[in-house]
């Protein structure tokens, strides 16, 4: 009995484990050519295209499982934002998000293109959530611009971020302080109360373990 169930779990966690390969070679293959195809991406899984497509139906399906992902580890990051400043919150979210999204900055960068951006974006829904409850917390506490509706913010917010994750180098040391202070100045702080809030906070730009983000293919 116990040897038939394990010759059914096997290749059930075959599959899971070729899945996660390749969604893992996927991420190599692109990080090396944003245009790579679906046979650079079986060999770099060290599988033939036809296994490839055992798995995922064509490079859309699987480019949109990665965007998945990606959003998933974005949205478990923002569970873990719970300071009582808001902007503080805003700048650990931030700074959180760029270490998260320089590790992979060429999937970020196909994530947020306009092919994929409403997949994307319904994907990011709780992170959305928590961006404008953040922002609303500041207005209200008249730590944040109120010149703009919350909703509003939160979108500029992003469009900010999207901006900065797409167009900086990620291998660069002040990138995500860079990052961090653009998202801050969008939501109303000068570059004064920008510095002073950091230089209290240092811990905000300390990269977050990887022991709290989800494991890609997880």
């Amino acid at each position: 009995m116990d040897s038939s169930i394990d010759a059914v779990r096997r290749p059930r966690r075959d599959a899971l484990e070729n899945r996660a390969g390749i969604l893992a070679a996927a991420l190599v293959a692109l990080a090396h050519d944003p245009r790579a195809s679906v046979d650079a991406i079986a060999r770099q899984a060290g599988l033939s295209r036809r296994a490839l497509y055992g798995h995922f139906d064509d490079r859309d399906a699987l480019v949109r499982e990665l965007v998945t992902l990606g959003a998933q580890r974005f949205n478990a990051i923002a569970e873990t934002v719970d300071d009582a400043d808001a902007r503080v919150a805003l700048a650990r979210l931030a700074a959180a998000l760029w270490t998260e999204a320089s590790h992979v900055q060429v999937l970020a960068a196909i994530a947020l293109d306009e092919a994929h951006l409403e997949e994307t974006a319904t994907a990011l829904a709780p992170l959305r959530r928590t961006v404008v409850r953040i922002v609303r917390d500041g207005q209200e506490a008249e730590v944040l611009r109120t010149d703009v509706a919350a909703p509003t913010l939160a979108r500029l917010l992003e469009e900010t971020a999207r901006t900065v994750i797409t167009r900086m180098d990620a291998s660069s040391p002040a990138a995500r302080d860079l990052a961090v202070r653009a998202v801050l100045s969008v939501a109303g702080l000068s570059w004064r109360e920008a510095a002073a809030l950091l230089e209290e906070h240092p811990d905000v730009l300390v990269p977050a373990s990887a022991a709290t983000l989800v494991p890609l293919g997880a």
